[in-house]
């Protein structure tokens, strides 16, 4: 089960379910129609809606919630759901919204969390190729970020020595409730786990992303023949994106720009600079090392 649907259909129901069981009625009163019930019944109907994949329908239930559940014990289970509904019904923009106003206004919500993790998934899936505008890229890695800074990972081995305990508790008793709770324990911690590689690896993906943006820029320039403006974002990919493949070709590019502009003196640095960060294409760069050398003598 990923990530996603694991918290789709475990902590919406385990949060909600709760908090409508909690606030309805006894059947030995007179039934009374209130806000906080008219919410409980929407919001059930939404969940069922959204439970049968009828992502549609739940959006339309719940956006007519989202008045009448403020300061209910509901409010942040129906701006989760629906920012739910509108990521699994690929409306991105919107579900990057619902998730970011939910957690402006409930930042303690116990659904924070993963709603911090799916804005940054939402912004992820409007990156687009890497031709065009990069600001949703952009804005996925600052999201990712900040998840990684506000939930840091726990000890993996403390986890893992976590989970083989557990195992031995069930061998032993399969009805020991100390075992269940460290089985639930565990499971979240490494969901936990799990999400922050996926947000590492995805950082990492969209680096490469924005450097090939910048990387593709500069070659277009080059085409042009305007060699400054190339210059310009090839210095673009070394500075920012050293961590990335286009890092070298980046560099070479860098050094072939300067002498299109008779740049001798600020060639030969970049050339020694490239030559410090990668010896072993000294013999490959020679040629133009020899070039550089005699035009900086004249």
């Amino acid at each position: 089960m990923s990530f996603t649907r694991f918290f789709s259909r475990s902590v919406v129901v385990f949060f909600a379910i709760g908090l409508l069981m909690s606030s309805g009625c006894s059947s030995s009163k007179p039934a009374t129609t209130t806000a906080t019930t008219q919410v409980s019944d929407g919001y059930a109907k939404a969940l069922k809606m959204y439970d049968k994949r009828d992502y549609q329908g739940a959006i339309v239930g719940l956006e007519s919630l989202l008045f009448t559940s403020r300061a209910t014990a509901l409010e942040d289970s129906v701006l989760f759901l629906l920012a739910q509904s509108y990521y699994h019904a690929d409306e991105y923009l919107q579900a990057a919204d619902m998730y970011t106003k939910l957690l402006r206004q409930k930042p303690f919500s116990p659904y924070a969390r993963t709603a911090q993790f799916m804005v940054a998934k939402s912004y992820e899936q409007l990156s687009p190729y890497f031709e065009l505008d990069q600001q949703y890229t952009r804005k996925s890695i600052e999201q990712f970020s900040l998840y990684q800074e506000l939930y840091p990972a726990v000890d993996s081995s403390k986890v893992v020595s976590d989970e083989e305990s557990r195992k031995m508790l069930l061998n032993i008793n399969q009805d020991n409730g100390s075992s269940k709770q460290s089985n639930t324990t565990a499971t979240t911690q490494f969901s936990h786990l799990d999400s922050l590689r996926y947000a590492g690896k995805s950082i990492k993906t969209m680096r490469e992303k924005l450097a090939k943006n910048a990387f593709f820029i500069a070659k277009q320039y080059v085409q042009l023949g305007k060699y400054k403006a190339a210059g310009i974002f090839y210095d673009e990919v070394i500075a920012h994106y050293p961590d990335t493949i286009y890092d070298q070709p980046a560099l070479v590019g860098k050094i072939n720009v300067l002498v299109k502009r008779n740049k001798w003196f600020d060639a030969r640095l970049a050339l020694d600079q490239y030559l410090l960060l990668f010896p072993d294409q000294k013999k490959a760069m020679q040629e133009l090392k020899d070039k550089i050398a005699k035009n900086c003598k004249n």
